[in-house]
């Protein structure tokens, strides 16, 4: 019937102290749930592969060549180390990148043993490595057994555990194409020999064996994964300066394999070494390029001279020129030499404003030196500019094309271009005028020319074209050689100074205090959740302090939680803690009527807000202490609707109150005694169909009128307050009224009903009774409170109390449990 009830009131106080008592109350629930916390964190943790991490330093500087010169060079170092220090921390987290490490060491296959828990990574200990068909696709994301029947003999499977046909992931890693194939996904099985080539449906290649000793007839694993994001995956390596701009660098990474850590750092240092030596020689490299197809082609200017020089002495029958021809044609010689200088730097720097005013890649640009050009503002922009489009080239396999890194690097290279291209003009008309001048000497000694003999000038003209191409073709053969030399001795900007290597220890990881740690948190958490869900959602009475707080109404005083049978407990246990508790109420109850001034005979009703809080027990209860006070007592069942009074006292409830109001009965008639001195019972008799009916009769006065005269104390039984008004119209027999309210069972919106008609004074001399205490920290309740309860309960056992017997701390936390479940 507590359903009748709204929670009109709410707990408008939160008792912190009482909190922490309920929360300590609840200590069983604290290590149940903090030992289920730390048994999963076990469990994880005994599952979890430990964690390595390995580290490498490399550094990078600017290592100059040693035949560098202002007239060789052929190198560039734009940006100084510092950038060169950013460049290298871009590019070992760059995919492509990556990609070259992952495929030199094929890392995109991964092998696998039996672990104690699961399959652990077994790279550089299985005793065979795959090698796959560079021509055919492989199935990815599977694992395939490996289990050597001898040394040269193995058997590769592959289980699908009953799995739906579909379709499998085929990948080809030379490729790097991806494709689906439909599959009925039969368990395979087969056995091949290590010189034997593989053709099964999922693997085509070889399994070779290496230097690792075969164990047989024990599994081994190997699985090609997804190439792209093993990448990624290697991409994370951790690359930072060792400190403020420096250009040492610490690169590290962690996984669960150290071998494999300590392979991909060191040949990740080996690729990008590679790669910047590579960028470093491309200079060299396209200028030896350049003047390698311009040696072929003087070769054959100078051959085709050569001979035409030979055929014309043999026809001509002359052997050299004359002293007057030799110095003339050394002076021109020179004049053509100078003025063939000019022209190829005048050449260069024509090609060299077409290219860049037509052209967005300029790598292809050849040195300045090729041309004999030494001005050091021309070679360092062009150096510049090659220099900036190579780090834009770089950029743009890592980098999306609209990113500002891009803007930046374009801005440099137009601004440097608009410088180069003003200073070509500048030299350009230095060496138009230059090469005006020499043209004159040339023709002012080619009108000597004309004054020799035929034969003289014809030799003249071919000799002196023989040595043009002599020694043009000598100047670009020592550009070639300086080029060389310089390629050569170039070394990479990228040095190791501590290799990765396994020494021992490394790990970091997996983090197994943190785990229990965790454990312990959550595992205290949730009950602390839990009973802060109790406590908060709590809307029932625990003590009396919620009484006090809710209700004008005073506590009279507080009775036990009973662990006799039956309701009989100050008889069955006269030295009990529940026997002296009604000892208290007893006197208690006669100093209400000392005050108030009652005399003589005593009626007390007893009621509450719902049934189930304890109004027989105390009534019965209530009776056995006056009686045995040595007063002539009477308990009253006027509870019409539910008669219990019956059952404790081995009494038939055939005939009662009912028996009497109805004119069945007479008085005597349903008085009947009881096997303990002093005390009477009135059973309510049988249930009548109009019990209010009944108990507003003018005969009830008659009843009371003379039962006051027969007993010096009369205790009514009555019917629920909250449910029923029996209870309110018998309130004028009573000279006190006791209203029950039982420990974490009556609602705290139930004390509405009784504090209405206390306030409007339909009830008087009323007071609480707090039934079923116990004296527990988890009702935030620890003191002891009333007359007689808990005088020495549990503590003082000298003689003043009967004490109850204590069940084992194994047997409570067992009664614990047991509640817990069945809750």
């Amino acid at each position: 019937m507590d359903e009748d009830f709204e929670i009109s009131e709410s707990n408008a106080y939160f008792d912190f102290k009482g909190f922490l008592v309920k929360i300590f109350s609840y200590w069983y629930l604290f290590v149940i749930s903090i030992l289920i916390g730390l048994s999963i964190a076990y469990f994880i943790n005994v599952r979890k592969q430990p964690i390595y991490q390995i580290e490498s330093l490399i550094t990078v500087k600017d290592d100059q060549n040693p035949f560098f010169t202002s007239n060789t060079s052929l190198t560039f170092n734009w940006g100084g180390v510092s950038d060169k220090v950013n460049t290298t921390v871009t590019t070992l987290k760059t995919r492509t990148h990556n990609e070259k490490v992952v495929d030199r060491l094929r890392y995109y296959i991964q092998y696998f043993e039996d672990g104690k828990y699961q399959k652990e990574d077994a790279y550089g200990r299985v005793p065979f490595v795959a090698i796959e068909d560079s021509l055919q696709s492989q199935l990815m994301g599977r694992k395939m057994s490996v289990t050597f029947l001898d040394e040269e003999t193995f058997e590769l499977s592959l289980t699908f555990e009953d799995e739906e046909p579909g379709n499998l992931n085929y990948f080809n890693y030379s490729t790097k194409e991806q494709e689906s194939k439909y599959s009925d996904k039969i368990n395979y099985k087969a056995t091949f020999s290590t010189s034997e080539y593989v053709d099964s449906p999922y693997f085509k290649g070889r399994i070779l064996r290496n230097t690792i000793p075969v164990r047989e007839n024990k599994p081994y694993y190997f699985q090609f994964n997804n190439y792209y994001s093993t990448v990624k995956q290697f991409q994370n390596v951790n690359v930072s300066p060792e400190n403020k701009g420096s250009s040492i660098l610490k690169l590290s990474l962690n996984g669960n394999n150290k071998q494999k850590l300590v392979d991909y750092l060191n040949n990740t240092v080996y690729v990008l070494s590679e790669d910047m030596l590579n960028r470093k020689n491309l200079f060299a490299t396209k200028t030896i390029r350049f003047i390698d197809s311009s040696l072929t082609e003087k070769s054959k200017e100078l051959k085709s001279v050569e001979e035409e020089l030979n055929q014309f002495k043999i026809s001509n029958d002359i052997i050299d020129l004359t002293a007057e021809s030799s110095e003339i044609r050394q002076r021109l010689t020179n004049l053509d030499l100078e003025k063939n200088e000019i022209q190829r730097q005048l050449d260069y720097y024509n090609r060299l404003e077409q290219y860049l005013r037509s052209r967005q890649n300029y790598t292809d640009v050849p040195a300045p030196s090729v041309a004999g050009i030494d001005e050091p503002s021309i070679s360092s922009a062009v150096g510049k500019i090659v220099a900036l489009s190579e780090q834009r080239s770089k950029y743009s396999y890592s980098l999306k094309s609209d990113a500002p890194v891009f803007n930046d690097i374009d801005r440099q290279i137009n601004a440097t271009k608009s410088v180069l291209l003003e200073n070509i003009d500048s030299s350009k008309e230095i060496l138009q005028e230059q090469i005006s001048t020499v043209r004159q000497n040339v023709a002012e000694l080619e009108r000597q020319i004309r004054k020799l003999p035929k034969e003289q000038q014809d030799l003249l003209k071919i000799e002196r074209r023989y040595t043009i191409s002599e020694e043009t073709y000598s100047l670009f053969l020592s550009k070639r050689n300086e080029a060389g030399l310089i390629k050569a001795a170039n070394v990479s900007d990228v040095q190791i100074i501590d290799k990765a290597m396994d020494t021992g220890g490394g790990k970091i990881g997996p983090n197994t205090e943190l785990n229990y740690v965790m454990a312990l948190l959550i595992g205290s958490f949730v009950p602390l959740v839990f009973v802060f869900l109790l406590v908060f959602l709590d809307n029932k009475i625990n003590n009396p302090k919620d009484i006090n707080k809710l209700s004008p109404i005073p506590i009279l005083g507080v009775v036990g939680k009973s662990k006799t049978s039956s309701n009989l407990a100050v008889f069955s246990k006269p030295r009990s803690a529940i026997a002296e508790s009604f000892r208290g109420l007893r006197t208690s109850m006669q100093f209400i009527f000392k005050q108030k001034h009652i005399q003589g005979n005593k009626t007390i009703l007893i009621t509450s807000s719902v049934s189930g809080e304890g109004k027989t027990f105390t009534g019965i209860n209530m009776a056995s202490v006056f009686s045995m006070s040595g007063k002539k007592t009477l308990l009253i069942g006027l509870d019409l609707r539910k008669p219990k009074i019956f059952e404790d006292f081995d009494i038939t409830n055939d005939i009662g109150v009912v028996n009497y109001l109805i004119d069945q009965s007479s008085i005597e008639d349903i008085i009947q005694t009881t096997k303990y001195d002093n005390l009477d019972v009135i059973v309510s008799g049988p249930v009548p169909p109009n019990p209010s009916e009944l108990l507003m009769s003018d005969k009830m006065d008659v009843l009371f009128e003379t039962l006051k005269e027969k007993y010096d104390c009369i205790i009514m039984d009555t019917p629920p307050i909250g449910l029923v008004s029996d209870a309110l119209n018998l309130g004028k027999y009573a000279d006190a009224s006791l209203y029950l309210l039982r420990q974490n069972y009556t609602k705290k919106a139930m004390l509405s009903v009784i504090n209405e008609k206390y306030e409007k004074g339909e009830v008087k001399n009323i007071s609480f009774v707090l039934n079923y205490f116990q004296h527990k920290a988890k009702y935030g309740y620890g003191y002891n409170y009333g007359y007689g309860y808990g005088y020495g309960y549990g503590r003082y056992g000298n003689g003043y109390l009967q004490l109850e017997h204590k069940h084992s701390l194994r047997k409570r936390i067992k009664r614990k449990l047991k509640k817990i479940f069945n809750a």
